[in-house]
């Protein structure tokens, strides 16, 4: 593993589990395989409801809970609520993007033998389609759209990237909220060829619009442009 891969690992690792009370979490929700709502982690562990939120959906952005829709056993009518369970009883901390470099080579002579606009918009859709599939983890099938204020949308966003190999932060700058990542799993593959970066904008513009809306993301600044940082303006 590369110094820059084992950085990325380490801060998915940490952005998850770092916070004791988020670990004290996630461990009794692996003990209810039935899920847990955001009202009873508030009351077993003593937090207000939206602290409570707050944990169980960065678990759910870095890939440990999986979230569902639905009224609880015996419960008559009234809202739905946010179920939350554990993805898998032995999680693998490991990244969901493989970046095995034989297909990503095959994909970027192919997207080279294009037209340069068609093969970024190829590159885009695929990574907006893997978006959305991704955010269906932070929201849960039957989730509204438009509940997340931007910059919370955003912050999920990055939580997720992150969890990918993207080793994603957020910041705020000339009035644009932006998500910027130090490390990308596609690694010396995306180097050679640059059109892959259009799937990271992709990712981004899929999970934004299955969590918050249709938004216009743009690439102001790419490892693979010679910037020490690949930068993606809201």
């Amino acid at each position: 593993m590369t110094p820059k891969a084992f950085t990325a690992t380490v801060s998915a690792i940490t952005s998850a589990f770092g916070d004791p009370t988020r670990r004290a979490i996630y461990l009794h929700a692996r003990e209810h395989t039935e899920g847990v709502t955001a009202a009873e982690v508030a009351d077993k562990f003593d937090l207000h409801a939206n602290v409570a939120r707050h944990h169980l959906d960065k678990l759910a952005a870095g890939g440990y809970l999986e979230v569902t829709v639905e009224r609880a056993k015996g419960a008559g009518v009234g809202r739905p609520s946010k179920h939350y369970r554990v993805s898998s009883t032995e999680p693998e901390f490991e990244f969901p993007v493989r970046t095995d470099d034989l297909v990503l080579t095959l994909l970027g002579k192919a997207l080279a033998a294009l037209p340069e606009e068609t093969a970024h918009l190829i590159a885009e859709q695929v990574g907006n389609e893997y978006g959305q599939a991704m955010a269906t983890g932070l929201t849960g099938h039957d989730a509204a759209v438009g509940h997340r204020s931007l910059r919370s949308a955003i912050q999920a966003v990055a939580d997720a990237l992150t969890a990918h190999g993207f080793a994603a932060h957020t910041d705020n700058k000339n009035d644009k909220l932006r998500i910027i990542t130090s490390h990308c799993p596609f690694g010396d593959v995306a180097m050679e060829h640059p059109v892959i970066c259009a799937v990271e904008r992709g990712m981004v513009k899929g999970m934004l619009g299955a969590i918050y809306g249709d938004t216009q993301p743009e690439t102001i600044g790419s490892l693979t442009s010679g910037d020490t940082l690949c930068i993606t303006a809201v």
